[in-house]
């Protein structure tokens, strides 16, 4: 009677294709479902579904379907990991993650994404273009940090029970001080990712909280603990907690490098276009907005081209891209 009849075959189906040793199509199908369920904002049945896929690399431990469908950040096991480990008065709701992404200092962006009780909530991630120029990750990370908790971003967005910096303690320390300076102090650490370590600021992280107690804490948890006279460096056995932080932080960095590449992209596509003498910003704004892209451009024939920007520039288009190699 804890589960219904039709719930009960679908898990029975899904683990008789473990068996059949159809594990990565099974792991698809859960993340396809886990997705559609945080798209519909139904965070408790798809943080239902990360565990199971949490579960599928444990299961000689663990059982790899429960009954429970319904899990909210109090009884999610990750979320209470991240509470213990950090003495947060309660399992993080909303966390949210930084990363920055360029190319040799350009075409420098910033992802901040959404984890709400612990899956994805794509529709609160956003995008930042950097202001600053150059190769500097700290600046970067300082200037995000800025925009993200400046007063009208407060107030569109509200603010995150728990902050995760994709980077190490430069990077961590200029988020730190950036709150500092839009006077919030929320909960936050950095994920080194050579170790997969986790760093603590003592001064700051964790507003508080007694750095001692933290480093008592981690070594209940099996960590291995190392201190500084500014950081608490924690390096955790596998775990829940472990693997949800892994998938924030990849996930902060695949949005910031997908808008570099966007970015990156446009930028290229328009060196090539204002290269035409006669197409100007406002041609390429018509080619792009109908074509989608250089390549688009570069396939589309005479007449598909003449019809966006007129028989003369699609002529000159025409000249110039087809008999180059672009």
């Amino acid at each position: 009677g804890h589960t219904s009849l039709n719930a009960y075959r679908a898990n029975l189906r899904k683990l008789m294709q473990y068996l059949r040793g159809e594990r990565v199509a099974l792991a698809r199908t859960i993340e396809r479902e886990m997705k559609r369920a945080a798209k519909a904002k139904e965070y408790e049945q798809a943080a239902a579904l990360r565990n199971q896929l949490f579960a599928m690399q444990e299961l000689g431990q663990k059982t790899l379907f429960g009954d429970r469908e319904n899990l909210d950040a109090s009884r999610d096991q990750a979320l209470v990991e991240l509470a213990d480990l950090l003495s947060l008065p309660k399992p993080p709701c909303r966390i949210e993650g930084f990363d920055i992404s360029h190319m040799g200092g350009t075409d420098n962006v910033a992802s901040m994404v959404v984890f709400t009780n612990g899956v994805p909530d794509k529709a609160a991630y956003r995008k930042f273009k950097m202001r600053l120029s150059g190769n500097d990750d700290f600046a970067h990370m300082e200037e995000v940090a800025h925009r993200r908790f400046r007063e009208e971003n407060r107030k569109k967005w509200g603010l995150p029970d728990f902050v995760l910096i994709d980077g190490g303690k430069g990077q961590l320390s200029a988020a730190l001080a950036a709150q500092a300076a839009a006077g919030v102090h929320i909960p936050t650490i950095g994920l080194a990712k050579k170790e997969e370590e986790i760093i603590i600021s003592k001064d700051g992280s964790l507003p508080g909280q007694s750095p001692g107690t933290i480093a008592v804490n981690a070594k209940k948890a099996g960590a291995y603990v190392t201190e500084t006279e500014e950081f608490i460096t924690v390096l955790l056995p596998q775990s829940h907690l472990v693997k949800l932080l892994q998938r924030i932080r990849d996930e902060s960095h695949r949005f910031a490098v997908s808008y570099h590449s966007t970015l990156k992209r446009r930028r290229q596509t328009a060196s090539v276009l204002d290269d035409i003498p006669g197409i100007g910003p406002h041609t390429r704004k018509k080619l792009l907005r109908q074509f989608r892209s250089l390549r688009g451009i570069i396939d589309a024939d005479t007449g598909q081209l003449a019809t966006v920007v007129g028989a003369k520039k699609a002529e000159l288009l025409t000249k110039y891209l087809k008999t180059s190699r672009v």
